[in-house]
């Protein structure tokens, strides 16, 4: 939790859904692994902080939707769902027993804002402002089968898009949308050693 607070200042309600997540997880993740044994000790670090690295590059505003797709156990749509009340989240994910710990976290927690589906990328049909997701799948797969979802009506101060959390050598993978997209270090946001290799792109659609 100090890695949050590092970062971001809380509510008394985000605080307690924030600290609820450091039990959450080890719990569920014993009985069906969506996260690494070993790295389930990195939980804020490695994946809550890196999640809401998204929220260091845009305050999505009330009434925004997002879709979050591949969510595997929840990321990054779980703490994005904490740090945003006031916005509707989507987690999608084809793999049931991912959707299950997911859904059961944001009970657990009592998070109001998201719609948690066992669903693949291809056969959702809703429309959103923003498309978020961590290292699911290439830049130029993903916008293929997210351009049907964004939707035309624009609320925030960024256009609607696509937003990734990636790591590594990126090059190759953006070059063809090399004039209109935009990458970001992580370690612009985040001090620690486990970001300096992490970027967020945003593809506006």
């Amino acid at each position: 939790m100090e890695l949050i607070h590092k970062y971001f200042t809380l509510t008394p309600t985000q605080e307690q859904q924030f600290a609820a997540l450091g039990q959450e997880y080890p719990e569920w993740n014993a009985k069906i692994n969506v996260i690494s044994r070993k790295d389930i000790d990195n939980l804020y670090e490695h994946h809550i902080l890196h999640s809401l690295a998204i929220a260091k590059r845009i305050n999505f505003q009330p009434g925004s939707s997002i879709l979050d797709i591949g969510t595997g156990g929840g990321f990054p749509g779980i703490p994005l769902a904490i740090l945003f009340p006031e916005v509707q989240f989507t987690l999608i994910d084809s793999i049931g027993k991912k959707i299950r710990v997911a859904t059961e976290i944001a009970n657990a927690i009592g998070l109001k804002n998201v719609t948690i589906k066992q669903l693949r990328a291809e056969e959702e049909k809703g429309k959103y402002d923003f498309i978020v997701s961590r290292a699911v799948m290439p830049l130029g797969d993903l916008k293929k089968l997210v351009t049907k979802n964004i939707s035309k009506t624009q609320q925030n101060a960024m256009p609607n898009g696509l937003i990734v959390l990636k790591g590594g050598e990126l090059q190759a993978e953006i070059f063809p949308f090399r004039h209109i997209v935009e990458t970001e270090e992580l370690s612009a946001y985040f001090k620690e050693e486990f970001f300096k290799t992490k970027k967020l792109i945003y593809l506006p659609l």
